[in-house]
């Protein structure tokens, strides 16, 4: 008789690894390939309406935050990217160690996977691309022949929703005759991972978040998947 073959049990916390890491390599699969698709077939400013006047696929490119803030110059902000993405991953480690409900790690991937998704673009389309402009598209090039240098690329946005558009009354004091676009920000799949995950993170995992990361109290069991 052969011997019983001892069967390794897969814990959870390898399999909120295996789950992270799934996460963050489909959210980067999808938001550089649309962003290849809109680069690399559309000029920039460029705009293709998708769903009536309110659902607007239009390309634009910016060096700033999420949502085409601009503040800072793309090196300095790319470098804050990476300390953050570096901080994320680590909080991420930490909280599958701490046996975390699996939502608040797919809440973490997601905001982490948006925010390299970004960084891919600050460090390397400078050098991967050549220039988008209103009346030509950008195309791939060999690896250095780009628009640009390590760290200065450009983020590609594309989204855009002004639900509302009108113009305020103007019996309005400051604002009276000016237009008004809700919601006005134009942004990128990378963009929606950070926020959905961390809007999710803090609605529905706040207390979670506070109790095993924040205080750095593990316990386990007692909270639900």
């Amino acid at each position: 008789m052969n011997p019983r073959v001892p069967v390794m049990e897969i814990t959870k916390a390898q399999k909120q690894r295996v789950t992270a890491v799934c996460v963050i390599l489909l959210i980067l699969f999808c938001d550089q390939l649309i962003k290849y698709l809109v680069k690399t077939s559309m000029s920039l400013y460029e705009s293709v309406s998708m769903a009536g006047n309110w659902a607007i696929l239009y390309f634009t490119e910016n060096k700033g935050m999420a949502f085409g803030v601009d503040f800072m110059g793309t090196f300095c902000l790319c470098l804050l990217r990476i300390v953050a993405v570096v901080l994320l991953a680590y909080y991420l480690n930490k909280a599958i160690k701490k046996n975390v409900p699996t939502g608040l790690i797919i809440c973490l991937s997601l905001v982490l996977a948006g925010a390299a998704g970004n960084i891919f673009d600050n460090m390397f389309y400078g050098l991967i691309y050549s220039e988008s402009t209103p009346y030509s598209v950008a195309s791939l090039v060999p690896f250095g022949h780009g628009y640009g240098q390590l760290f200065t690329g450009r983020v590609v946005d594309m989204f855009y929703f002004p639900i509302i558009q009108t113009t305020w009354p103007d019996w309005l004091p400051f604002w009276g005759g000016h237009r008004f676009v809700f919601f006005s920000p134009i942004f990128n799949f990378a963009d929606s991972a950070i926020t959905c995950g961390g809007f999710a993170a803090v609605i529905f995992y706040h207390k979670t978040f506070s109790k095993y990361i924040g205080k750095g109290k593990a316990q386990n069991g007692g909270d639900a998947e």
